[in-house]
């Protein structure tokens, strides 16, 4: 009887000691696709600045088309994106268009003075510089999920309830440009 008890009492243990690391899992990765949440929310003004900067830019730009199709196609591409995978995708192509209309900018000069675009510029150095933020909570929320996900021995909770490591939301080619602040030049 007292056996019998005290195998009880260690499987209510285990029970419980499994319940606790797959709620802690759960919390993880909510705090993950909340992180993403923010990033979106940055996402998204950034999306609806673009259409601005592109007609700012336009007229000036007559031989550039190549790069303002560029921007409109990926931020078309990047509103699609549903997952969080596909976002992160997408947005990597669209900080990589906006990488070139940066280029391209500085061979006009009477663009450069317009204010309109200045403000619009800023306006995006500045979103930039939030999505940066945000992308940095997001990715140690991921980080943290993973960790959670790989060690023991949380890690037989997260594959009997299938969590898995997710990626972070890294930029690639381009990790060094966006890691430095915007810099506006006159």
């Amino acid at each position: 009887m007292i056996i019998a008890l005290v195998i009880l009492g260690l499987i209510v243990l285990f029970v419980m000691w499994a319940i606790s690391l797959y709620n802690r899992l759960v919390k993880l990765r909510n705090n993950r696709e909340q992180a993403f949440a923010d990033v979106d929310v940055q996402l998204k003004q950034r999306h609806d600045l673009i259409p601005q900067l592109v007609e700012s830019v336009r007229g000036y730009m007559q031989h550039e088309r190549g790069v303002l199709t560029e921007i409109t196609e990926a931020r078309a591409n990047a509103m699609k994106a549903t997952s969080i995978n596909e976002k992160i995708q997408a947005e990597t192509r669209l900080s990589s268009a906006l990488d070139g209309l940066k280029v391209s900018v500085e061979a006009y000069p009477d663009l450069k003075a317009s204010q309109n675009f200045l403000d619009l510029q800023n306006e995006i150095s500045d979103i930039e510089n939030k999505i940066a933020a945000a992308r940095r909570f997001f990715n140690s929320a991921t980080k943290e999920l993973n960790v959670a996900t790989e060690v023991f021995p949380s890690n037989i909770v997260a594959t009997l309830f299938n969590f898995k490591r997710e990626p972070m939301f890294e930029l690639g080619d381009q990790r060094e440009a966006v890691e430095q602040p915007p810099q506006i030049k006159f």
